[in-house]
Parts: C-alpha cells; structure tokens; sequence
C-alpha cells in the first residue's frame, strides 16, 4: 500500500495491530508520509513492546541512503548490504561550469549522436514540461538536417502530464538503424526502467517545493540535485550492460553538491502534518521524534495556519484538535481543501467544490502541447470561464463526464484520461467521508457564486490584490505575484483572486486562481484581513 495509506490506517490504529512486520521501501525518497510513518512505526514499536504485545518488525529498504542516520534513528538497527547487479559506468564531467545547462545538453546529445554506435539510446534529465518540449522541437529540427551518416533520431518527452499513450512510447522498441533520446523529468530517476539505454544526460538540476515560514511562501523552484540523485541519475545507464553518464557539471561541482536530498518534511508546509500527528493523538506534535527535525519556525507556523482555519486550539502550551480540525484530519487533503470541502453544505455546493478539490489533488489534467497551440486554444475555448480557472475545470470535468471519459474526446480535447480517471477515484473516495461525517450534498448548477465564494472562505490565506501599477500583492505575505501565463485570467486583471500554488521561475507565478469578492475575504476572517491590510497601509 501506500505509505500514505498505511498513516490513515495508524490514525485508527496507532499500534498498527493488524501487522508483525512492516516494509518501507524507497526510503530514499523521504517523502512527508514516509517521514511522519518513520516516527509513528518507532512509537508503535517501543508501546508494543512495553505492553507486551507481539513485537513489530520494521525493514527499512533503499538503492541510496544515509545508513548511518536511518540505524541510529531506529536505535542502532543492525544493517543488511545487498550486492547490486548493476553494470559498470564510466562518468564525464565538464572542464568548466556550464552557465546554460540546456544548450550543453544540446550540444551532448548531438555529439553523442555523432559518435557512438546507432543501436544504444540516449536518456536526458531535465526539469519541466516547458523545458523538455522546446528542447524536442530543436532536436527535431536539427536532426532533420544532419549528414546521412548520422542516422536518423527518435526525440520523445516524458513528463508526468502526458497522456497514457504518450508516455508508453519511452518503451516502444527503437526501430533498427535509428536512435532514440528521451527527455525526462526526474520520473525517469527511480519509477521506471527504460531498455536500451546507455548514455545518460544528467543536467545536475530539478524542480522542487520550498517552504520559506518567515514569507509563508511554498514555491516550485529549480535547484541542484543531491549527491545520491545524481548517483541514481548515473544508474540508468547500466541496467542492461555497461553505459556512460555525461555530467553536465564539473567535478568539483559534484563534490560540493548535498549528500542527501534535503527531506521533503524539511522543505514544506508543515501544516497536513501537524493535523495527522493530532489525529493520530501525539500529544506533544511539536516535539514529534523525527528522524529529521524541521525548523521550530515551520511548526510554528503550521500550528498558526491550523490556527487561523479553526482546526485548532492552544491551551498551556499544548495544541488540540478542535470538532472541525477532527473532521479535517479524516481527508486525505491539504488542511484548506479539507476546510473548503466542510463549509461547502453552507454555500449548497458540495458537489461542485468535491470535483474541484479532486482536480486540484492530481497531476495535470490538461495537456497543452506547445506545437499544437492554436489548435489547444481552439477546442478549450467552449469551456473557458471568466470567473477563473476552477470553474474551467469544473467545465471540462462535466464535459468528461457526459462523454463517459471517451478515451477519443480526451484525444481531441487535449485531456489526459488517466488523471482523469484518477480525478473520477479521489473524488468517489472524497464523497464517502463526506457521507460519513453527515455532510449534505447538494449542487449548485447555475449559481457558481456560491462555488467561488466557497473557495474564498476556504483558501483566503492564498489571496492576492491587484495593485494601481498592475502587479498583484499576495495578502498574507505581501509578495509581489504575477498570474500565471497557462491561467485562464492571464489577460484579465481582476481585483481580487485566490490562488492554488506559487511557481518560482523567472517571477512569482499564481497558478490555478479564481476570481472573488474581496467582501467575501473580509467576511471569512475579518481579525485576519484588517491586521494583513493595516500591516500593508503602515
């Protein structure tokens, strides 16, 4: 199961009772839930064994991680090294710092091309879509221009909002007397094994969240990859036989990299966390025992948050779920989608808030092709809303449905069916708890008022204004925001929005906003707003 399965499952059962051994694989990875499931199985341990209850076994399994800090943390576990079947690996560096990472993955790509044998594949890292579309398209346009000798080259992406069909093409045989390149995201780094690959481009970068509490910002940002990354980025190049791996950094460079991935707990809204450990009746959360410590400030933070949405209160210095924080702790969500989804009986518009929280918590359900643009544009038009990008998503998921999720009108539409489908499960498992906890659904067709005014109640602390020069100002941090260019109100200027995430580029990007009232900010915490506008006025 999931790990985040298995930490639902603790809530009710915080000795894990049903088990005598659990396995955490991919450790590595140290996600939130493995994180916060490492604590949690450690308790569990130490309270069956003063209880005298059949013992737990925990296996913690890994290709790269830090074993001396994973035995201590599990008091001083014995560790077991099993003998890897990969094929040697030559590695390259660069003589010198690579200022433009993707005009030296260029370069590599053609060079190898050039020089090596035809029958082996090239497989690149890189960071995002954008990225890796635009680097294809110059591929494809150099390679249509190359001497014959060099024979032709196959260039296909793979990123985790292509659809199905798309995807499974990384694993299609390279047909003889070809070649074939595939640009990555770092989903090609651990989830799969791809045949035939025997050079490896690693650009040393990747898109990852960061948490600053002191802005309260959570950005998607570029940054280098770790030590362990770039080991396991190497790694691909000899599953099947030996492979080289062309580092687009210097050795020195490599050497000053982290070890480790920071810990996503490290680097991220404390905020979910904090509500499971109260769920799972921790009663101290903020001296949790993890096996990485975030920073006092983020859970301090976290606990503010929590705070500010009624899920809970402080009393002698210890923290308590409130009537509401308890039911929020029985979604699976982000504590402000959970909150949106408990209000919505208010606004009579559970169903519509349900598929729009839905489509928030999978990966992309559209797919925007750069080279098909105009014709994207064309066919999304029909369900454009000008109240913003969750009503035009709302859209297209009614749109999905009274088709039956046709695979043939994803096609045409441009809408990954997979996430899709995956939108159709989390919102069914959505829909269960609300029944669960008593909850009324109703629909509010027409009046999508209700839907944004909803959303407002449950997501002010992402709130942005419009200011007299044209830049937006986010309420709560005061940072200077820009509305995402792929947002349906990329061209408006609206003056007030809630909005999903920041993205961290070139500037602070909104992304996935929705247009509202800046009545209804005032009304769903008027202490909040007057100390946020007066801090701004002063």
């Amino acid at each position: 199961m999931t790990d985040g399965m298995l930490l639902r499952e603790a809530i009710g059962d915080p000795l894990l009772l049903r088990y005598t051994v659990v396995i955490l694989d991919e450790a590595h990875e140290r996600t939130v839930h493995t994180d916060v499931l490492f604590g949690v199985v450690k308790i569990a341990q130490r309270k069956r064994k003063e209880q005298s209850k059949i013992p737990l076994k925990v296996i913690v399994m890994s290709a790269t991680m830090d074993v001396d800090l994973f035995s201590q943390y599990f008091n001083k576990a014995p560790v077991l090294y099993l003998e890897g079947r990969q094929h040697p690996i030559q590695i390259y560096y660069t003589k010198q710092p690579q200022s433009d990472y993707l005009h030296a993955a260029l370069v590599s790509i053609f060079q190898i091309h050039q020089e090596a044998p035809l029958s082996h594949d090239i497989l690149v890292f890189m960071t995002g879509q954008e990225e890796i579309e635009a680097l294809a398209r110059t591929c494809r346009d150099i390679a249509k221009h190359l001497p014959e000798t060099c024979g032709p080259m196959i260039v296909i992406p793979l990123y985790a909002s292509l659809p199905p069909a798309q995807q499974l093409r990384v694993f299609h045989p390279t047909p003889k007397g070809c070649r074939k390149v595939i640009l990555s995201t770092n989903i090609a780094e651990t989830s799969i094994t791809i045949s035939g690959i025997k050079y490896v481009i690693d650009t040393g970068m990747v898109k990852a969240k960061r948490y600053n509490p002191d802005s309260g910002l959570e950005v998607l940002a570029v940054q280098r990859v770790s030590k362990a990354q770039a080991w396991q980025r190497a790694g691909r190049a000899g599953r099947e036989d030996s492979g080289s791996c062309y580092r687009l950094y210097t050795e020195d460079e490599f050497d000053n990299l982290a070890n480790m991935t920071v810990p996503e707990i490290q680097r991220c809204n404390l905020a979910g966390v904090i509500l499971q450990l109260l769920a799972l009746g921790i009663p101290d959360v903020l001296k949790f025992d993890f096996m990485s410590k975030p920073s006092p400030e983020s859970m301090r933070m976290a606990v503010e948050q929590l705070d500010l949405l009624g899920a809970v209160e402080r009393k002698d210095d210890h923290v308590f779920l409130t009537t509401l924080g308890k039911k929020m702790a029985c979604f699976p969500l982000e504590p402000r989608f959970a909150k949106t989804i408990l209000i919505s009986p208010d606004f009579s518009c559970t169903e519509e808030i349900l598929t729009i929280v839905s489509l928030l918590s999978v990966d992309s359900v559209l797919y925007n092709p750069p080279a098909r643009r105009d014709e994207v544009l064309a066919v999304r038009k029909k369900f454009i809303s000008s109240e913003g990008d969750h009503v035009t998503l709302l859209n297209i998921y009614r749109a999905f449905k009274k088709v039956s999720g046709n695979k043939e009108w994803c096609r045409e539409n441009f809408v990954n069916s997979r996430n899709m489908g995956l939108v159709a499960e989390v919102r069914a498992q959505l829909r269960d708890i609300c029944l669960k906890l008593g909850l009324k659904l109703e629909s509010s067709l027409s009046e999508l008022a209700n839907v944004r005014r909803c959303l407002a109640h449950g997501m002010f602390a992402n709130a942005a204004e419009l200011q007299p020069d044209g830049t937006y100002m986010a309420l709560d941090t005061h940072q200077t925001v820009a509305i995402h260019p792929s947002s349906v109100l990329f061209q408006a200027k609206p003056a007030y929005v809630v909005f999903n995430e920041l993205l961290h580029t070139s500037r602070c990007y909104m992304r996935d906003l929705c247009l509202v009232d800046a009545d209804w900010l005032q009304e769903t915490a008027p202490e909040y707003f007057r100390r946020k506008l007066h801090t701004v006025k002063s």
